[in-house]
């Protein structure tokens, strides 16, 4: 058996605030004992940037700006050169999360493009002869009710939405489109991430079947500088409302979730967008498909 390295936290959750207490325990286990050059615990938190296909080549600015944002970088040395001994051994541990002056911590998001990622790593220097033994972690950070970035609170803005044949050949100047006509309401456009988005939606009419109607929800990231931006949309989920050739005029019920670390509350900086949008879309019995998006403001409270 060789020896392994561990790391437990105090909370289950692994979701913190900026500003709280990390506390937990690194457990070292190894059949013998072996001299080191020390222990240290590591948070690392950070903002990962990446080009799409299609933009890389275009704008050589992108490339300064694509650079990782550093948000919190800190190491603590929990023990100093000596002997580890044999079987089990304990370390507890405590790390304020803290971020850099005037760079607060974002809450972590898991794109396509832009991620949001912390991490606590243990390092254990070995003599010259021996590998040096190293585990990492993610926790999760979310924003707090005193959180700068969350004063603007989420105002319910609802929406009352209709499209037909006509408003699509009119946007899309598509001259195929059978003729339909769908309505409905959506009950806020301003969300609170931990609330469930819904509303209803309503099929009055439609000349051809209908195969499907959906949801998506999309993530609209945004990476570049003055120089230039590269905006990408890409599908989080997509929930089914409706299968089949649903009942005329009867009101459908849409109600979805939001998925924990693919959102955050919108963020909007110099350098980057994290933004959200919802994609209604009625696919017809022959694969045609018809969908209208609106923009969503999400937040935290």
């Amino acid at each position: 058996m060789s020896a392994s390295i561990d790391i437990r936290l105090n909370r289950q959750t692994k979701t913190y605030n900026e500003n709280d207490i990390i506390q937990g325990t690194v457990i070292i286990s190894t059949p013998t004992s072996f001299k080191h050059n020390g222990i240290t615990i590591t948070v690392d938190g950070s903002v990962q940037l990446h080009l799409s296909g299609k933009s890389v080549g275009v704008f050589e600015a992108f490339y300064n700006s694509t650079k990782p944002v550093t948000l919190i970088n800190q190491t603590i040395e929990l023990a100093k050169p000596g002997q580890m001994p044999s079987l089990k051994t304990e370390i507890p541990f405590q790390v304020q999360l803290k971020g850099r002056p005037n760079k607060p911590l974002y809450e972590t998001y898991h794109g396509v493009f832009v991620n949001i990622q912390y991490f606590l790593r243990v390092d254990v220097k070995r003599t010259f002869l021996s590998k040096d033994m190293s585990k990492q972690i993610e926790f999760n950070i979310e924003y707090g009710p005193e959180h700068d970035l969350a004063a603007e609170k989420a105002i319910t803005k609802p929406a009352a939405f209709e499209v037909t044949s006509e408003s699509i050949k009119t946007i899309q100047n598509k001259i195929d489109v059978p003729k339909f006509k769908i309505t409905g309401n959506l009950d806020s456009l301003c969300c609170v991430i931990t609330k469930p988005f819904s509303g209803e939606l309503v099929v009055e009419e439609s000349e051809l079947p209908i195969k499907s109607i959906e949801v998506q929800l999309l993530r609209v990231e945004t990476c570049g500088c003055a120089e230039g931006f590269s905006r990408d949309s890409t599908e989080i989920q997509n929930i089914q409302i409706g299968d089949g050739n649903v009942a005329r005029k009867i009101p459908v019920p849409i109600w979805m979730l939001f998925p924990r670390t693919f959102t955050c509350p919108t963020l909007l900086t110099v350098n980057f967008k994290i933004e959200f949008e919802i994609s209604i879309v009625l696919v017809f019995e022959d694969d045609r498909m018809i969908s209208e998006n609106f923009p969503l403001r999400l937040s935290r409270y």
